[in-house]
């Protein structure tokens, strides 16, 4: 580990010293790079010297202890020692974070896509506190959300809606919600107060950028259609929404809320992008070893992750046994905590996989 944060530390003063350099403000596009190679190195080289600074500390306690006979100093010494090897060991932790591979994926945008599930009416209903639980958590993170595509029911539940959100680090934390999401709860229909159980599946989609995905126009099929409410009573009187077939793929994807067609296909296409972006490195995943993968960020949309259980005013994740109470703050997308103690999980799990090897 050790060899490999000189290395980086070296590397960092590298791309300090060319930064210096006045030659490179005549290239904009290699100044940027070189900016953001240094910005993604400082965090690591920040704790690297801090930790380096705390083996100096180490070593002159060390020699202290050794050296002094004086008792009352002696203790002093040895209360920090313990202070100080209590620090190495943090962060010794931290650095292992940090050297672990990054996600090529987690600073990108993303699309997220909720359905409903089993459960009729009552699973459409839960679809829609998700969209505004996540759609909450956005606003908290000051995130930008942008409505792609839906299709209401009527009464404040969604067969399906598609969000964009984009803010920085978005899919970093909510990569992990991919899964289904069962809810248990008494219907406000339900005469006899029995508990139902109804279920909604979230995708998260990292958002494409056109030049990672190359989507040729002989491989599409688009018609228009006139966009309608939940209901069925029209909203437009021309053909405004787009419905999208990639062929190739065989995925469908259709935007009907928009006013104009062209935002519409618009936004068909990013929604495009996402997926075929997905099978992409779903592809790329597969080539991996199976305990290189990390089981709490998966994605498996068939994988059941969380119980929203309201009887109980509990949330439980089933791949880490976390539970939290306060459904009403949870739903108002208050679920940061959640999402650390997934990623802390992650974390630990990928140590544990690169320490046996």
């Amino acid at each position: 580990m050790i060899n490999k944060l000189a290395e980086v530390e070296k590397r960092f003063d590298e791309l300090t010293e060319k930064l210096a350099d006045p030659d490179l403000l005549n290239d904009y596009s290699e100044y940027q790079q070189v900016a953001k190679s240094r910005s993604d190195l400082e965090p690591m080289v920040a704790v690297y010297r801090d930790y380096k600074r705390i083996l100096e500390q180490l070593d002159d306690t060390a020699a202290l202890l050794r050296e002094e006979s004086d008792p009352e100093m002696r203790e002093l010494a040895s209360l920090e020692m313990d202070d100080l090897k209590a620090r190495q060991e943090k962060l010794e932790h931290d650095l292992r974070v940090l050297l672990l591979p990054k996600d090529p994926n987690d600073d990108k945008n993303v699309i997220l896509e909720i359905r409903a599930g089993t459960g009729g009416e009552e699973a459409a209903l839960f679809a829609g506190e998700l969209y505004r639980m996540y759609t909450r958590f956005a606003e908290r993170k000051g995130w930008k959300t942008e409505l792609l595509s839906s299709n209401p029911t009527g009464i404040g539940g969604y067969k399906e809606v598609v969000i964009s959100l984009q803010g920085k680090g978005a899919y970093s934390l909510l990569k992990y919600d991919s899964g289904t999401h069962r809810v248990q709860r008494v219907p406000q229909t339900e005469s006899g107060g029995r508990i139902h159980t109804s279920a909604a599946t979230v995708a998260v989609l990292p958002e494409a950028e056109e030049i990672e995905i190359d989507i040729k126009e002989d491989d599409l099929k688009v018609e228009t259609y006139r966009s309608s409410s939940a209901g069925g009573q029209n909203v437009q009187k021309n053909d405004t929404a787009v419905r999208i077939l990639h062929v190739p793929s065989g995925i469908v994807v259709s935007c009907q809320d928009e006013r104009s067609m062209r935002q519409n296909k618009e936004k068909a296409m990013r929604m495009l992008r996402a997926r075929l972006f997905e099978i992409k490195q779903r592809e790329q995943d597969e080539a991996i070893s199976q305990d290189r993968r990390s089981q709490v960020g998966s994605g498996d949309r068939s994988e059941k992750i969380r119980t929203y259980n309201f009887p109980q005013d509990r949330v439980t994740d089933h791949r880490i046994g976390l539970t939290v109470h306060n459904m009403a703050n949870i739903l108002d997308g208050d679920i940061d905590n959640i999402f650390q103690a997934l990623i802390q999980a992650d974390q630990a799990e990928r140590i544990q996989a690169v320490a046996s090897v």
